[in-house]
């Protein structure tokens, strides 16, 4: 297999948040994060630039340093997200009027809830998702 296309299974998984056991500390490295929450480490930072309720703390030497809420933040991210089906944007927007349960979900017209539909639509924004990352990496190369 490709270098580039190695699975890595600890990241390959989507489990359910509600299975996440999140130990009793008080700051969490990016890493421990990635594990516990099955997100590699780049995608926490790619949904710090895109959602602006996560916001790790860094300490003296630039390393972030999430606290429970972040990391309660992340995990209901990945919901949204990956269990839910939100785009990035209807997520945000989830996250920032919590009140409105299914505020993205609502905003899909009735005749368009189709399966078919729905898997157009996921595929955008899984699309605009992948562009977004491809823009950070490469601003980095």
């Amino acid at each position: 297999m490709p270098k580039g296309l190695r699975s890595n299974a600890r990241h390959a998984s989507h489990a359910p948040s509600a299975e996440i056991n999140i130990p009793d500390r008080l700051y969490f490295r990016i890493g421990e994060v990635s594990e516990l929450i099955a997100i590699k480490a780049y995608v926490l930072r790619y949904w710090e630039s895109e959602f602006p309720m996560l916001k790790p703390v860094k300490n003296s030497a630039g390393r972030r340093l999430y606290r429970r809420q972040d990391l309660e933040i992340a995990i209901e991210i990945k919901r949204l997200l990956y269990e839910k089906g939100y785009t990035i944007e209807g997520a945000r927007k989830q996250l920032a009027n919590p009140r409105e349960p299914e505020a993205a979900a609502s905003a899909i017209p009735k005749g368009a809830r189709s399966e078919g539909a729905l898997d157009a639509q996921h595929l955008r924004a899984i699309k605009r998702e992948l562009e977004g990352i491809l823009t950070i990496l490469s601003s980095k190369c």
